[in-house]
């Protein structure tokens, strides 16, 4: 059941269970659309309080950086709650001794491990993957002091990859979204914006080239300036129109602990991908991501808007979603939500670069 919104291929439609009385189903298809569940691809949820996430349109996030044995134990705690996003994790930040972020204060201890060489980071990767990540994070910010050298780099992703994990990386200041690729790195962090790329940098990210690994970004446009564009939003907006342009994959994440952002999804995040090229389908892929959480859909009030071409009067509408627990579609009585509901902006310590 996708209301008016036909879904992308390579994304499953949301199917209810039989035993959804046909009532409910009635409602839901005349008050609103029913999609797959929408990820935040990049959060911190030691610096935020995930609580309000679900409610406001987000059914799970990806953790990519934190003390790994709080963000396990997160992760486990919110398996089954029905008022809490689902948590996939990355555990620590990787980095080179005296690396980014060793020096902020916002990262608390046992969030960071410093690895000067291959078998450290190696050791590193494995302590991250024992500790239950689904994701390995390291960081090349050559702009905040040093970043790991070539072999360590290789040791980083080549260890990640042997236990299945992707690697993702902030890769920020000249050359290092370069060195991200050439490695073989999965995902940034954010699509970049510390320097415009080369147009045969992007078509290559975006079709694999030599390392026969196409890369994904992860957005976070709006972090740089929370809604008053800076210059590394116009980077990162000119870079990722190009690269989507390219064939890029993109995913929706908004660095959630960084600032002043919305809790829940963030129509401004939304607005920019739609600014970089991304219409409907485009926007929805960004939003699901590759494995949507079971259980669970998002449901957006109100009719989808009739132009499929307009990306961002379907961002405004994609806004407005929440989450809704399938167990709860099974009570006879279930009313869907006919209203938005209400995202939050609160003051956080700033998560700077």
């Amino acid at each position: 059941m996708t209301g008016s919104l036909v879904v992308p291929p390579g994304i499953a439609p949301v199917v209810l269970p039989a035993d959804v009385p046909p009532q409910v189903r009635r409602r839901l298809a005349e008050s609103g659309t029913l999609l797959p569940p929408f990820t935040d691809a990049h959060v911190h949820l030691g610096l935020v309080d995930p609580a309000p996430l679900r409610a406001r349109g987000v059914a799970a996030v990806h953790d990519l950086g934190g003390v790994p044995a709080d963000v396990a134990a997160l992760s486990t705690s919110t398996a089954d709650d029905p008022a809490l996003p689902r948590v996939a994790y990355a555990g620590a930040f990787l980095t080179a001794p005296g690396g980014y972020p060793s020096d902020r204060p916002w990262a608390p201890a046992g969030s960071v491990e410093e690895v000067g060489d291959p078998a450290a980071a190696a050791a590193a990767v494995d302590r991250q993957v024992a500790a239950g990540a689904s994701f390995v994070k390291v960081a090349l910010h050559a702009t905040a002091g040093p970043v790991p050298d070539d072999a360590t780099l290789a040791a980083v992703v080549g260890r990640a990859h042997e236990h299945g994990r992707p690697v993702v990386a902030h890769a920020e200041g000249p050359g290092q979204a370069a060195r991200a690729f050439e490695a073989g790195v999965d995902r940034l962090a954010h699509a970049p914006f510390s320097e415009r790329l080369p147009d045969e940098l992007l078509a290559s990210t975006a079709a694999g080239g030599v390392t026969g690994r196409p890369m994904t970004w992860i957005s976070t446009l709006d972090i740089h300036g929370w809604g008053a564009p800076t210059t590394e939003h116009e980077v990162a907006l000119e870079n990722l129109g190009r690269f989507v342009a390219a064939g890029g994959r993109v995913r929706y994440g908004t660095d959630l602990g960084n600032g002043p952002l919305p809790v829940g999804l963030n129509h401004r995040e939304l607005a920019a991908l739609a600014a970089a090229g991304l219409g409907r389908r485009s926007l929805l892929v960004a939003l699901v991501g590759d494995e949507p959480p079971t259980g669970l859909v998002s449901f957006v009030p109100g009719p989808a808007p009739a132009r499929a071409d307009d990306g961002a009067v379907h961002a405004a509408w994609l806004a407005r979603a929440t989450v809704l627990d399938v167990a709860a579609l099974r009570d006879p009585a279930f009313v869907p939500p006919t209203d938005a509901p209400q995202t939050l902006e609160e003051p956080h310590d700033h998560h700077a670069p």
